[in-house]
Order: structure tokens, then C-alpha cells, then sequence
């Protein structure tokens, strides 16, 4: 096969890769990833929302505190998605993707309080961080040592940002 050829057929094939671990660690693993990812975008645009709608007289702190944890979660987005890539899986390609993958619920509402603002991110974060415990327990199952490293710092932050929201709500 000619250098011209080889390369119009790889162009031409399906975005996988090579991987070390099995089929079936990839698949399960880059779905719980791409779970994540769905997750992941979502809170960062509820947080967004909250941070751009936060009033009352905690204003400043909370905003800067949102606006803060709007850059963790943005900050994890690539990462996920490029660890899906690197063992072997796809993943999303698009808003409406994330709307099917998603289990973070969306608030549209025209006002919340700030101490509700605070208190639904915080449960949202203690449930992030349960669904990256479980996706840690399918990279252990899977021998993917280090997406359940990354799991693992990714955990603490989210753990941070709960702690910082349950703290920010008490009287």
C-alpha cells in the first residue's frame, strides 16, 4: 500500500485507539467518564448561573466563591474528556449529548435565595463526588490506575468545594 493510501484509510476509520486495558474496561469506564463529564458540565453551568444571579448581603463572598468553584469544575472538563480518549473511548460531542448523559438537575428558576443557591450546589457536589467513587470502583475492576488517580484528586476538590458550601450556610 502506497504512503497516500495507508493515510486516505486512516482518515477514513473510526476514532478508536489502541488500548492496555480490555473492551470492556474501556467501554465502562469511558461511559462513567462520559457520565461525568455530562455532570460536570452541567454544575459548572449551574454554578455559573448562581454566581451571575447571586444578591444579599453575602454578595461578594459568595460570588467570588462561585466564581471560584465555576473554574475548578471547568478546569476538569478537558481532563476528563481527553482521558476518555487516551484509553480508547469517545466521548461527548455536544449540548444535547450532555443533556442525555446528565443527572445533575438543572434550576431555571427566576429566583433562589443564596442560602438555597449554596445549599443545592452543596448536594450536588456530595453527589458528584459518590458518582466519581463509583467510576474509581470500575477503573479498580478495570486496572486503570490512572484515570483512579485522577479520580482521586478530582474527589478531594469536589470534597473542598462541599466543605466550603456546607460551611458558607451555617448559622
Amino acid at each position: 500500500m502506497t504512503a497516500t493510501a495507508d493515510l486516505q484509510k486512516r482518515q477514513q476509520s473510526p476514532l478508536t485507539l489502541t488500548s492496555d486495558l480490555s473492551s470492556e474496561a474501556v467501554r465502562d469506564i469511558s461511559a462513567g467518564l462520559n457520565g461525568l463529564l455530562a455532570d460536570v458540565f452541567a454544575l459548572y453551568l449551574k454554578t455559573k448561573n448562581f454566581h451571575w444571579h447571586m444578591s444579599g448581603p453575602h454578595f461578594r463572598d459568595y460570588h467570588l466563591l462561585l466564581d471560584e468553584h465555576g473554574d475548578q469544575l471547568f478546569a476538569m472538563t478537558d481532563d476528563i474528556a481527553e482521558r476518555v480518549r487516551k484509553i480508547g473511548g469517545t466521548t461527548i460531542r455536544s449540548i444535547g449529548h450532555i443533556a442525555r448523559l446528565q443527572r445533575v438537575a438543572d434550576n431555571d428558576a427566576e429566583f433562589v435565595t443564596a442560602e438555597d443557591m449554596l445549599s443545592e450546589l452543596h448536594e450536588d457536589e456530595k453527589a458528584l463526588t459518590l458518582r466519581m467513587r463509583a467510576i474509581h470502583a470500575l477503573c479498580d475492576d478495570g486496572g486503570d490506575v490512572a484515570t483512579a488517580s485522577l479520580l482521586e484528586n478530582w474527589i478531594d476538590q469536589s470534597q473542598r468545594r462541599s466543605w466550603f458550601l456546607f460551611e458558607a450556610t451555617r448559622g
